[in-house]
């Protein structure tokens, strides 16, 4: 039985949405409370037991190279200093085996994905996106997102798109998938629709930038098609594969935060500060307060 040990990271975007705090960071990099962004998506593949991970960057990424990588000054500063709890909260991005590719024009979330074929070879594999961060309730048994997926891979031995509903005025935002069969939180799939228009969207299940993948999606990455906003669309790629091998869907539990754009970025930094136990009480006094505030000005 095959299983899943290497993952794709797709981290060459250009962040427009996030402008101009991008032009020079990574928009991987912009920071929830005190871990950037990209943390919590190698967290979530490690603890979903992959031992490979590539991610694929762009002009301008050179951070994340840096931010996953030993500073032997920084660790030696914090040792002297004996700030040992620091030390370990560094130690946590580096001590990973991390692979890196660039690819060199942003041809589109597909291409991306292409770029890493030789990383991967002739054996299954996942991709993560970076704008979805999936938190999940161990102390009620729910698994990592990503993990969920490669248990679904391992019954199936096909590929696995995660899924989860969005409210039907929003599915234009997303890849949404068109359901035959259900059995369970799994899908069988007929069509997967890359932004449908709005009001044209075949269901609600919205792809939430969590797969698993047969070898066999490079064959049609391959083919280099642009498809929606002039890209090269990974759904696409998908929907292709799913007429010659059945590709599922799989609604995943856990809770899903869009950081993709502003708002979302700004919620979910706000539900995670107020559970950091180093700053969650006082800044919950202080949103009450300025709610408090807000309400007597009507």
């Amino acid at each position: 039985m095959k299983t899943i040990k290497k993952a794709i990271i797709p981290a060459a975007g250009l962040g427009t949405r996030f402008l101009p705090a991008t032009k020079a960071m990574p928009k991987e990099m912009l920071p929830i409370v005190d871990r950037p962004t990209i943390e919590y998506i190698v967290e979530e593949a490690i603890e979903s037991g992959i031992e490979d991970i590539i991610i694929v960057t762009g002009k301008g990424k050179r951070a994340i190279e840096d931010h996953f990588d030993h500073n032997f000054e920084l660790e030696d500063n914090l040792i002297k200093k004996e700030k040992f709890d620091l030390l370990e909260k560094v130690n946590q991005a580096s001590n990973v085996d991390i692979h890196y590719i660039r690819q060199k024009e942003p041809k589109g979330l597909g291409h991306a994905v292409w770029c890493a074929r030789k990383f991967i070879g002739d054996e299954p594999f996942a991709v993560l996106l970076g704008d979805d961060i999936v938190r999940v309730q161990e102390d009620k048994g729910e698994k990592p997102g990503l993990r969920q997926l490669i248990n679904e891979f391992e019954k199936t031995q096909s590929s696995i798109v995660g899924v989860q509903q969005v409210p039907e005025n929003e599915t234009h935002r997303y890849g949404v998938v068109d359901p035959l069969t259900v059995e369970g939180r799994r899908y069988k799939v007929s069509n997967f629709v890359e932004k449908p228009k709005q009001g044209t969207a075949p269901s609600n299940l919205a792809i939430m930038g969590r797969y698993v993948f047969t070898p066999e999606i490079f064959d049609f990455l391959d083919k280099q098609q642009i498809g929606a906003g002039g890209e090269i669309q990974l759904t696409d790629a998908i929907q292709m594969l799913n007429e010659i091998q059945s590709v599922y869907a799989y609604d995943f539990e856990g809770k899903r935060y869009d950081v993709g754009e502003k708002l979302g970025f700004v919620k979910t930094t706000v539900e995670l500060a107020l559970e950091n136990e180093e700053i969650g009480e006082e800044l919950y006094k202080y949103l009450v307060e300025k709610v408090n505030a807000r309400n007597l000005t009507y």
